[in-house]
Parts: structure tokens; C-alpha cells; sequence
């Protein structure tokens, strides 16, 4: 190379100048993070994961996270959570974010490393993975139309993103299997896990209750008084910010003139527009009889679920009654005492193959025995109604009762949209006397106050917090009419006088006192029952409730101590007679002394031996890829090869991660 340079050559300096230049254009794009991506990134893109490597950066070697992928994963979660309430969401949508930062991570480093997936594999997957008995029940595929009928209402997704996830989760799958694959367990391991698995225990345990040791917590009025100046700073906004509103409101009857009556016409024209509504699906009223089995059941107890099933049915074909048989053998807790009736069924809503026999079976008669996932089942058809359009005749009360409501609603919000005009204009007094309406001046009130007068006034007050005092009045529903309103006045939040807020007071002060207390009673429990040798002894004198368990294993729930996965495991490592320390819960604190051990058989042990290594296996796999995922998105972070936009992560309101 230096021979090379050394030549007196302008083309070949050209040259090398060119490449230098070159490399060092790509070590800037490549080694300063985010260089012209966040004037270039769009809104759309939440993040770009790199590939390693100088010229596979350079050149566009990367995955984007799409912010609508985050918008959708995380609905998709909070669906799956459905007690978690909305304003979670922002906190789902970061979770969503990183976890699909984390997979483009993953699916680079697959790339990297070379592990491929195919269009055969994807469609293995589908035929023989866990959505085959949708896709393919009896082995036979469901058809296209539904097929993306299906990838659309449980995914909300086009059939071919739909295939381009699985594709990337047979890549990630692989890629786990790469890194996992020289996890092992030892005998000794696998021994000890079943052991600790297997193992139950019986034990008395005393309990002393949280709520007893709150009772006893009775501070002097100079020793809350006290706590209430020491804790000054928690209490300087405990009354909460008030505002004082003057609002005239008005019901659906005091509309002036009132909505106009809903004319043949119009009740035709909604009919002729909103026929979709009207349509009847094709429907089924059916009775079953249930023998439920495990899908995991071995072949003796499905044959016997299926042999019950099959006398069943020819009891039924001689002239048995279906109810009765349903109430004496059926295994559906839903419809057992009902006969086995199930109401009418439309397509799709029930098991594909209790689907397939209940509308092919004709109305009257019996299906045969058949089999779905909860087991054999036996049907009888007692009605089916074909898909049809319901006649004007059928919902004309309803169509005139749904535009009385939309008149009555459009009145309402013209009227509302006269009187903010005319309180605009003449002052709230005025305008209420000139509309014979009254006026109401509230005192302060909190956010989560109730407005006097008002069925309903939780909309006007969100929107009075959001109000400048003094400000243009505003139109609110109000459930039963409109209200207009103005902020007349603001309380600011401020700490209340130790007299008005005794009450308050005592139950911080008795939260507070409360943990250490209940922990200092626990403990002395155990030192009694330790000094005396009788944890019996100690609970009379302490009078805590004494329990004795049933014989539980590590995975069972037991009254006033909890999963037994928690410190009350602690009882499994003890000896009978032997007392524990202090377990102590917001709810509780119990001492517990354990009577009885029971480990299982060695032929148990041998028995149990294979299932259990795979299962830790598992386990130590899941936890090995773990570790490499939080370690391989370090190692790209660190590389600058992950570029989050900010613009985007502004809109999808998800916090900066620390550096």
C-alpha cells in the first residue's frame, strides 16, 4: 500500500483521497448518534434499529418500529387488561414502545447472525401451529375470505402484516433457540426443584390482625397536633383548590317550542339508509349435553368420556327426554340446569366444530356424538331462522323513538347555543330573566364537588378547572338539558386548620404508627411462643386467632398468610415444632409452627423427574434470554445503533429513558 502511495500518480492520489474522504462521511453518519435523522425522521417512524457493522449502517441496513405498531400493541394489551382503566395507556404505550424496539433489536441481530425464516415456514406455522384449529379445523383450511376475516377482527391487521409478524416471531423463536441451546440442568437441580415443588406442610400459625393493632393507636390531641406541624409540608395543599360558578341551566321540557315531530318520511329515509342495522343474521336455537374432557387427557379417559357420550345418545334415540338427560349428566355449568339450553347461537360465536353441527344439522334431530375442545357434546336443534332484513313495520316505533331523541338533542344544543349568546352579550342575570330560566351562584366548590341543582354536574366542573376566572362562559350538558356557566371565583388549595381536620389527621397518624407497631406485636409473639415452646400458649396471651393449615404444597393460598410462594415458603425449610420468625403483611402479622412434613416417594421423585427437567429448562431458558435481550439492547445503545425520534416519542407522550 505504501509502494502504491509513494507512485507519482494524480489519479492514484485522486483516488485515495476519494476514499478517505468516503470513510470519513461514514464514520460521522455512523459514529455521531442521530446526525440528520431527527430533521429527517417522520412523525410516523418511531424508531430505527441499525444493524452493527460501519457499512451496513451507512447503507440503510435497519428496522423501523412504526408508531402506529406502538399505537396498536398497546390497545392490544389494555384489551387484554380489561379492568385497566384508560389513563393507563400512556404507561402501556411506553411498555409497547421498548418491547418493540427490543424485537427490532432481536431481528437485526437474527439477520446478523444469519438465521432465516421462509414463506413455507410461515404457512407450517399456520397449518400446525397454535392457530390451526382455527385456520385448519379437520385439517382442512377455512378459506381466504376467512381467513383475513379472522387476522382482521382478533389482530386488526391486514393479512400480510399479519404473515410479516409471524415470520419475524419464527426468527425471534430461532434465534432463542440459538442462544438458549446449551442451557442443561443437572440430577441434583431437577431433584431439588421437584422436591421443593412436591413438598407439603400442615403448621398451626397464630394471627394478629392489622386492623386490631389500628384500634389500639389512640394519640393524645397534643400528640396529633404535634404530628400535624411535623408533617406541615404534607399537609399544605390538603384542601384541595375550590372555584365559586354562576350558571343558568335548563331541562329537555323548558326547550322553547321543543323538537319537531318525526314525519313518515323521515322514519323512511333513516330505514332506507341505515338498512345494515336492520339485518338479522343467520341463527340457531339449539340444546347440548356436555361430558367435558382434558384436551391433554390420556387416551383411557377420553375413551370413557366418549363411550358415556355414545349411551347418552342412544338413550336419546330411544325416546329419552333431552332436558332431563341434560340436568342429569351434562357437565356445562352454563345451560346444565336449563336442559342444556343455550338460547340462539349466530355463526362463529361458539367452538368451530359445535359451529359446523349446529347449523348443518337439520331443525328436530340429533347430532351425533362429536368432539371440541371442552369435550363430547351432544346437540339438538330446536329452531333456525334464515338471514333476512327486518321489515319497517317491525322497527318503526324504534326508528321514531331514536330521531325523537336526535331531535331533541339538535333543539337542545340550539337553544344551549342562543343562551351562551345571549349571556355573552347581556350578563347572566339578564339573559336567565329574559328566558325565564333561574340563575344559581354555587359556594366553592372541589373538582369532585356536587353542583346544587344539577342531576348531573361532573362536566361542568372538569370544565370549569379548565377555565380562566372570569373568563367567556361556556355550554356543558348536563344529562337531563344544557347548563351555561362562568368561573366566578377561585379558592386556592391550602392546608386546613388542625380542628377541621382532626379526623384526617388521626388516620395519617395511624397509617403511619401502624407497620411498626404491627411488627414489634409479631415479633413479640414469636418470642413467646419460642421462650414457652407453645405457639398455643402465646396466641391466648396475646389474643391472636390461632389456624391450622390444611396440608399444603408451595402453590396453594391460605387464609391471612397468602400464597405460600412468599416468605411463608419459609415453612418447607422447617422442621416440625419448629417456630418461624415474624411474617409480617400490610394485613397481617403471623407466626406460624409447623406440625407435619411430607416429601414425596423417591418413585415419585423418579417419576416426575423428566417433566419437571423440562419445565426448569424452561425456566432457565427464559431466563437466559432474558439477560441476552437486556443485554444485547445495551449493546446497540451503546453503539448508537438505536435512534428513538423524538418528534414521534412527543406525540405518543412516552418519557425519555434515562442515560
Amino acid at each position: 500500500m505504501i509502494r502504491f502511495l509513494q507512485q507519482d500518480s494524480r489519479l492514484t492520489k485522486a483516488i485515495f483521497v476519494g476514499f478517505i474522504s468516503i470513510t470519513a462521511i461514514l464514520m460521522v453518519i455512523t459514529l455521531v448518534p442521530g446526525i440528520f435523522q431527527d430533521s429527517m425522521a417522520s412523525a410516523s417512524t418511531y424508531a430505527t434499529v441499525h444493524s452493527p457493522g460501519l457499512f451496513r449502517r451507512a447503507f440503510g441496513d435497519s428496522t423501523d418500529v412504526q408508531v402506529v405498531e406502538v399505537q396498536q400493541l398497546a390497545q392490544r394489551m389494555m384489551h387484554q387488561q380489561r379492568q385497566m382503566p384508560d389513563f393507563l395507556l400512556p404507561y402501556m404505550t411506553q411498555r409497547a414502545a421498548q418491547a418493540l424496539v427490543q424485537r427490532a433489536v432481536l431481528l437485526r441481530e437474527a439477520n446478523r447472525l444469519g438465521i432465516t425464516a421462509t414463506d413455507a415456514d410461515v404457512r407450517h406455522e399456520l397449518q400446525f401451529g397454535p392457530f390451526a384449529a382455527v385456520l385448519f379445523p379437520d385439517g382442512k383450511f377455512i378459506g381466504e375470505n376467512q381467513y383475513e376475516n379472522f387476522v382482521q377482527n382478533e389482530f386488526n391487521l391486514s393479512r400480510d402484516d399479519f404473515e410479516t409478524q409471524l415470520k419475524e416471531e419464527i426468527l425471534v423463536n430461532r434465534l432463542q433457540a440459538f442462544v438458549t441451546g446449551g442451557v442443561t440442568v443437572s440430577d441434583a437441580e431437577v431433584r431439588a426443584a421437584y422436591l421443593k415443588q412436591a413438598t407439603k406442610v400442615k403448621f398451626q400459625y397464630a394471627v394478629i390482625q392489622a386492623e386490631d393493632v389500628r384500634r389500639q393507636i389512640n394519640p393524645t390531641d397534643a400528640e396529633l397536633q404535634s404530628f400535624f406541624q411535623q408533617n406541615a409540608a404534607r399537609y399544605a395543599h390538603a384542601v384541595p383548590e375550590a372555584r365559586r360558578l354562576q350558571y343558568v341551566a335548563f331541562g329537555w321540557n323548558q326547550i322553547p317550542n321543543g323538537p319537531s315531530q318525526v314525519s313518515d318520511a323521515e322514519v323512511q329515509q333513516y330505514y332506507s339508509q341505515h338498512q345494515q342495522q336492520f339485518q338479522v343474521p343467520e341463527e340457531v336455537r339449539v340444546r347440548h349435553i356436555l361430558i367435558r374432557v382434558a384436551p391433554n387427557a390420556d387416551a383411557k379417559t377420553d375413551a370413557a368420556a366418549k363411550q358415556k357420550a355414545e349411551d347418552i345418545l342412544q338413550q336419546l334415540q330411544h325416546g329419552a327426554d333431552f332436558a332431563t338427560l341434560a340436568k342429569q349428566n351434562s357437565q356445562d355449568p352454563g345451560s346444565q340446569a336449563q336442559g342444556g339450553e343455550l338460547g340462539f347461537l349466530q355463526r362463529g360465536t361458539t367452538a368451530p366444530e359445535f359451529d359446523k353441527t349446529a347449523f348443518s344439522t337439520p331443525v328436530g334431530q340429533l347430532s351425533g356424538v362429536f368432539k371440541t375442545q371442552f369435550g363430547y357434546h351432544i346437540l339438538q336443534v330446536e329452531e333456525k331462522h334464515e338471514a333476512h332484513l327486518k321489515p319497517l313495520s317491525e322497527v318503526h316505533s324504534m326508528i321514531v323513538a331514536d330521531l325523537t331523541q336526535q331531535k331533541m338533542t339538535q333543539a337542545a344544543q340550539d337553544y344551549a347555543a342562543t343562551l351562551l349568546a345571549a349571556v355573552q352579550k347581556q350578563g347572566m342575570a339578564q339573559a336567565a330573566q329574559q328566558n325565564h330560566l333561574q340563575m344559581t351562584t354555587t359556594d366553592y366548590l372541589a373538582q369532585n364537588g356536587v353542583v346544587p341543582g344539577l342531576a348531573d354536574g361532573a362536566s361542568m366542573l372538569r370544565a370549569a378547572f379548565h377555565a380562566q376566572p372570569g373568563g367567556a362562559a361556556q355550554s356543558v350538558s348536563t344529562g337531563e338539558g344544557y347548563a351555561v356557566f362562568q368561573v366566578t371565583g377561585v379558592q386556592a388549595a391550602h392546608a386546613p386548620n388542625f380542628a377541621d381536620y382532626k379526623d384526617h389527621v388521626l388516620e395519617d397518624y395511624r397509617n403511619d404508627k401502624l407497620p411498626a407497631l404491627l411488627k414489634q406485636q409479631a415479633q413479640q409473639l414469636a418470642d413467646l411462643a419460642r421462650k414457652d415452646n407453645s405457639l398455643q400458649k402465646a396466641a391466648t396471651a396475646m389474643k391472636a386467632k390461632l389456624e391450622t393449615s390444611d396440608l399444603v404444597d408451595s402453590s396453594a393460598q391460605v387464609p391471612d398468610l397468602g400464597a405460600m410462594t412468599g416468605d411463608a415458603a419459609v415453612a418447607f425449610s422447617m422442621q416440625p415444632g419448629q417456630i418461624s420468625d415474624p411474617i409480617v403483611s400490610g394485613r397481617t402479622g403471623v407466626v406460624l409452627s409447623v406440625q407435619q412434613v411430607q416429601q414425596p416417594s423417591e418413585q415419585d421423585v423418579a417419576q416426575h423427574m423428566d417433566a419437571t427437567r423440562e419445565q426448569l429448562v424452561q425456566d432457565k431458558q427464559q431466563q437466559a434470554f432474558a439477560v441476552f435481550v437486556t443485554s444485547l439492547e445495551q449493546s446497540y445503545k451503546k453503539k448508537g445503533l438505536i435512534h428513538i425520534n423524538p418528534k414521534a416519542m412527543a406525540a405518543l407522550k412516552v418519557p425519555s429513558a434515562p442515560r
